[in-house]
């Protein structure tokens, strides 16, 4: 089977850039094809396929020794690590980046790039990788406050001290990484990771509820009305109920409901991040991101991540925080198409910095690149997943080969129209169809009921598809499907298959295998796709 590839190409200019780099080996950047948004990275688009660290792995270059074999071995190409404020800077305007050198070294020793995690004033809402210099200093760099005046492990994001440091911190870091990688090792930045308030609605310091008080700021007030018509429906129908007052106090604008609290810390939180990111994108302009932990049914505010960058807030973000490329969801959910999907928007790249792993991930990492146009995807705690076991690669594993296979096609095809992707959701969810390329696509479980009652239930089916030509598309996905083909166009045809290629992984290469007919295609009726590493080249006719 031929192997589709096509070359990039890109003129070298030699004006030099602000930091000293050409514009031919210029940064890392998000650039538009289409209706999807790339990376781009060394003037060719980068799809990341990638795994995040455990927390406090990257804390030790010995500890991280043995890791990256383990890393190369699942057919990453990216690795999200942390870089936390206190191992940097463990004394006030005294900074250490030896970790970060290291870091960086070794990825680039094991042909790995890297996107790195600032654990500065909050992870998973406490500040817990803050410096202890200010842990201890709670008058200087004050916290946030519960109803009852207790304070909490917590940075208020409504205060310049705090805010100040971490920018400073922050771009200290940036400065330093743009002097020793020239080689665009790293690709991006997380700053922060999971903001937000709990287990109350917003902060109650006396700074926050003078805030909370005061006007609401007007930039935030101009930008919902001149977005009105696009803003996210629940930011929309509070200022609406409220009476689209474009002036008052914060519950004179959106209403006394607890979501009224979340739009409240979401604008602070949102504009503490623009000043961080400001600052380090000052120093070195990497595109720079933040997560969100997303919300459990019927939770309210305070019982998730209050004033986090969720679907409901995003609009304050992109009023609050400017100089923020995008905001990325964190998926432990089941229902992944559905979150992901609410991060897809005009201007906003689908990137999953933490989702599960093994067979779900692969699944859903062919949902994310296929159907929503993704730059990246990247299960959580990947270290301690082995990439390799005595049966052959794991699932994720797998699906990082095929998408790595058909990376130059992908990134060609992202943004036309000629890329698609459906999941299939577990028990609930045991077949689909998609429109694509003319033709109407049924997906089918196969061989579903062989599994207990729970392992059926965490199953599922991603698979994705390219169109190459008229009718004749390459398929391919993690999960064993049956597919089955109507004419979207002429309902009185019958659609057959005229042939299915199959090219697999055998020992690291990709080959050509076998031409599937007979049994193998339902005699012309189905494509069976197993649960191997393979790509099937399917042309289709109609009669």
């Amino acid at each position: 089977m031929k192997t589709f590839k096509f070359l990039n190409c890109c003129l070298l200019l030699f004006a030099i850039t602000a930091n000293g780099q050409t514009s031919g080996n210029k940064l890392p950047h998000l650039r538009k094809q289409g209706t999807a948004t790339q990376l781009i990275v060394d003037g060719k688009p980068f799809l990341m396929l990638g795994g995040e660290l455990l927390n406090s792995s990257a804390s030790s270059l010995i500890y991280m020794e043995p890791v990256w074999a383990q890393l190369a071995a699942q057919n990453l190409n990216t690795v999200l690590t942390p870089v936390s404020w206190e191992l940097i800077e463990p004394q006030e305007g005294k900074f250490d980046f030896s970790l970060v050198d290291g870091l960086i070294s070794a990825a680039r020793q094991n042909k790995l790039k890297l996107v790195f995690l600032w654990f500065g004033s909050w992870k998973n809402t406490y500040s817990s990788y803050v410096p202890e210099w200010v842990k201890r200093d709670t008058k200087r760099f004050p916290r946030v406050a519960l109803k009852n005046g207790r304070l909490t492990e917590r940075l208020t994001p409504l205060n310049a001290s705090n805010r100040d440091a971490d920018a400073k911190a922050f771009a200290s870091l940036m400065k330093h990484i743009r002097a020793v990688d020239t080689d665009h090792t790293v690709l991006m930045i997380q700053v922060e990771n999971e903001i937000g308030v709990i287990p109350e609605s917003r902060d109650f310091s006396p700074e926050a509820n003078a805030a909370f008080s005061a006007p609401v700021p007007q930039p935030l007030i101009d930008y919902i009305r001149e977005h009105s018509d696009s803003i996210e429906p629940e930011l929309h129908q509070a200022w609406v109920a409220a009476g689209k007052k474009t002036n008052g106090h914060w519950q004179e604008v959106f209403g006394t409901a607890p979501i009224t609290d979340d739009f409240f810390m979401a604008w602070y939180y949102a504009t503490y991040l623009d000043a961080v990111v400001a600052a380090g994108k000052a120093e070195y302009n990497l595109p720079m991101f933040t997560n969100a932990a997303l919300i459990r049914p019927n939770y309210l505010p305070g019982q998730y991540n209050s004033g986090g960058p969720l679907p409901h807030s995003m609009d304050i973000y992109r009023a609050g925080a400017p100089h923020l490329d995008f905001i990325a969801p964190d998926i432990y959910f089941s229902n992944f198409a559905y979150w992901a999907g609410r991060y897809q928007r005009e201007g906003n790249p689908v990137f999953i910095p933490e989702t599960y792993g093994d067979a779900a991930g692969g699944a859903n990492a062919f949902y994310a690149f296929g159907q929503l146009d993704a730059i990246g995807f990247s299960p959580f705690g990947i270290d301690r997943t082995p990439g390799t076991a005595a049966s052959g690669p794991s699932p994720l594993a797998a699906a990082y080969a095929v998408l790595d296979h058909l990376t130059p096609m992908i990134v060609q095809k992202q943004g036309t129209g000629q890329l698609a992707g459906i999941v299939l959701e577990g028990m609930e969810q045991r077949s689909g169809r998609i429109s694509f390329g003319g033709y109407d696509i049924s997906v089918n479980w196969a061989g579903f009921g062989g599994a207990s009652g729970a392992q059926e239930a965490n199953r599922r089916i991603g698979i994705m598809f390219i169109q190459v030509d008229t009718d004749e598309f390459l398929i391919t996905g993690s999960g064993a499907a049956s597919l089955s083909f109507a004419s979207a166009i002429e309902s009185e045809l019958t659609v057959g298959i005229a042939g299915i290629e199959e090219e697999v992984l055998i020992n690291g290469k990709w080959v050509w295998q076998r031409r599937l007919n007979g049994d193998e295609n339902g005699q012309g009726q189905v494509l069976n796709i197993g649960s191997n590493a393979a790509v099937y080249k399917v042309r289709l006719y109609r009669y």
